[in-house]
């Protein structure tokens, strides 16, 4: 009954991690279509990257999950050093942007929130992952510097 127990409040717990991701999407696609034709500041590298990376963990969070797998859960979590990393280069790179020309700050501002909402949905997966080690073991872990 322990089990069965602990498997609701997971999937509770999950279900409103990944309404959150969602909300995180629906702002990027409103930045998206804010931006519109604006040309770029920059060719996009690093922004895509932090998609690919987010989207990747998720997809795989899901599938630890699914098969019960907390070492495969804990792995995952690890990899949103990858996304803070990339978010915290983005972020200084935009940043230098609108300090030598203040003409960028609002194109560079629009990008520093599509950063930050994928930098907090890879967070949220690790959240899924802590989860998902819970579930297969009975013990709530921390995984990675910080939670939210």
């Amino acid at each position: 009954m322990a089990s069965d127990l602990r498997s609701i409040i997971c999937i509770l717990n999950i279900v409103t991690e990944l309404e959150r991701i969602g909300d995180y999407a629906e702002g990027i696609a409103k930045i998206v279509i804010s931006i519109g034709d604006e040309p770029p500041l920059k060719p996009l590298i690093d922004i895509p990257r932090m998609a690919e990376k987010t989207v990747d963990m998720l997809h795989r969070s899901m599938d630890a999950l699914i098969d019960h797998n907390a070492d495969a859960a804990r792995q995952i979590a690890t990899e949103d050093d990858e996304v803070d990393e990339l978010y915290n280069q983005v972020f200084r790179e935009l940043l230098t942007f609108m300090i030598e020309d203040p003409k960028t700050i609002t194109r560079a501002t629009r990008l520093i929130w599509v950063a930050h909402n994928l930098e907090r949905s890879a967070d949220r997966v690790t959240n899924i992952c802590e989860r998902v080690v819970y579930l297969v073991t009975g013990k709530m872990e921390e995984i990675g510097a910080s939670r939210y």
